[in-house]
């Protein structure tokens, strides 16, 4: 039986572990709270706080420039990747709700990147079949919607740069991917771990972050 090394994440645990990141800054921290205070039923599709300073971090650390989100809700993942980008930097963020993005529009504009980012509504497979073809980007932040993860990653993997990056978000979904019998969202994710285990074009680690987080790095 294997046992596990993460510590229940308590409000205890989990306010210390925010507390020894960085701080989200101001724009960051409004975005937040007008997320919930708009969208109280859909405010969990928001990224985890922890993670955004780690794609800020994650960004930096590759000296990004091209990036390529799909799904973007109200742009919190968005602003915090924009915020390392150089200002030649681009993100190509797709979504397909114009209600939703318009309150990332207003903090990325407040924040000083909205001229680094280039938000499309539209199917994202739409979007992503259009892009240029090759390999061009740098980074790829995936947290749409799960039953389409494996024919993003078929889109996306081919136009990634080698030692270029995916993280794709939720790829534990609650505990749920343990259950060879789900189907919908649940069997989305499960097609799309074994995709990733079993893809010799990367090399790619598991993590037990937030909801679960895929790191793949192109050979």
């Amino acid at each position: 039986m294997y046992e596990t090394k993460n510590p229940p994440l308590t409000p205890e645990l989990y306010a210390y572990v925010l507390a020894h990141n960085p701080p989200l800054d101001p724009v960051q921290r409004e975005l937040v709270e007008v997320t919930h205070a708009r969208l109280a039923g859909e405010a969990g599709m928001q990224t985890a706080e922890e993670q955004a300073p780690l794609f800020t971090f994650l960004v930096g650390l590759l000296g990004a420039r091209n990036i390529v989100e799909v799904g973007t809700f109200t742009g919190l993942s968005t602003l915090s990747m924009a915020k390392a980008l150089p200002a030649d930097g681009r993100i190509i963020a797709c979504d397909i709700s114009e209600e939703w993005t318009a309150i990332g529009r207003q903090a990325w504009a407040k924040a000083g990147v909205a001229d680094r980012i280039d938000l499309r509504i539209a199917p994202a497979l739409d979007t992503l079949r259009a892009l240029p073809t090759g390999p061009w980007i740098d980074f790829v932040f995936l947290d749409a919607d799960k039953e389409n993860y494996v024919n993003y990653w078929e889109e996306l993997v081919p136009r990634l740069l080698p030692g270029g990056v995916v993280v794709a978000d939720n790829t534990l979904l609650q505990g749920r991917v343990t259950d060879p019998t789900a189907d919908g969202a649940t069997a989305g994710i499960r097609a799309f771990n074994d995709r990733v285990q079993s893809d010799e074009r990367v090399e790619a680690v598991l993590l037990t972050v937030a909801d679960g987080l895929t790191l793949a790095r192109k050979r």
